[in-house]
Order: C-alpha cells, then sequence, then structure tokens
C-alpha cells in the first residue's frame, strides 16, 4: 500500500486534497469468485467518512452538542470488479458547500486506478429542532483548511 502512494507524483490530481485511507480486505467481504460484494463497498465509504471526519476534529458520533450531519443522499459509479487480492484505498474530500449541506467526494482505489466512486450528500442537522439547518461557516472553513492541508 504505502509502496504504491510513494511512486504518486505532486502532480497527480487523482489524490491532490484527498483524505487517504488504506483498506484491509476481510474474508467474508468476497464471495466464492473473489469478488468483494458491493454493499461492503458501501462500508468502506463508510470508513473514509468516519475518519476523514475525526482527523479533520469534527465529532459526528457524539451526544453531546445539538448539531449533527447526517447522510441524505448517495451517488455511486462501480468503474471496476474488486478482487480479494487487491490493494485498496478510499480517498474522501468535500467537493462543494451548499447552504444546509455538503457533499463528499470519495473513491475506492486500486492499483492508482478509481475503481468506485461515491458522492454522499450530507445534510446540516439540528436535533432539538428534528431539522435540517445550516452547515456553520466555521465548520466549513475547519474543512476547508483540512483538505488543503493534505
Amino acid at each position: 500500500m504505502l509502496g504504491m502512494l510513494g511512486k504518486m507524483s505532486a502532480k497527480d490530481n487523482t489524490l491532490k486534497n484527498m483524505h487517504i485511507v488504506p483498506i484491509q480486505i476481510r474474508f467474508n467481504d468476497v464471495d466464492q469468485m473473489g469478488h468483494i460484494n458491493n454493499a461492503v463497498i458501501m462500508e468502506y465509504f463508510d470508513l473514509g467518512k468516519s475518519l476523514y471526519f475525526a482527523e479533520a476534529g469534527v465529532p459526528v458520533r457524539t451526544e453531546e452538542g445539538d448539531f449533527a450531519v447526517m447522510i441524505v443522499h448517495y451517488e455511486v459509479d462501480f468503474l471496476k470488479q474488486l478482487h480479494y487480492t487487491d490493494d485498496l484505498f478510499v480517498t474522501t474530500r468535500v467537493e462543494r458547500f451548499g447552504y444546509k449541506s455538503l457533499t463528499l467526494e470519495q473513491c475506492v482505489m486500486c492499483s492508482n486506478e478509481p475503481c468506485v466512486r461515491c458522492r454522499t450528500v450530507m445534510s446540516g442537522y439540528q436535533r432539538s429542532l428534528s431539522s435540517a439547518v445550516p452547515i456553520p461557516e466555521e465548520l466549513k472553513e475547519q474543512l476547508r483548511q483540512f483538505d488543503a492541508s493534505r
């Protein structure tokens, strides 16, 4: 995994401003033909999101506070089959901010090629109101700075 990342240059736009998480493929992720199940790939994206927010210092799984972000839409393109022997990693970054939402761009990469792409729209949510609310400007800036540091 690290060897493959080491071969990528700073000019490689595939990884520009991307948070990178290596994936350890588990035995139960694959079928008898050695293909990774599409539902499992969504778990890889969830792992990428969780670690992205954690490393950016954004608590998303907490009972504290009134604000949260929640997934309201997924869009996934399966470009290539993934196999048990593949060396995989997930990339994550904010693609855009809306008023009450943000869109994450993610990709499962194999051999430095995109194999599965995902766009996830997440809405700001206020628990006490049980309603969508604007994404705070401080959070937007925190994530912009985190992406820029990559």
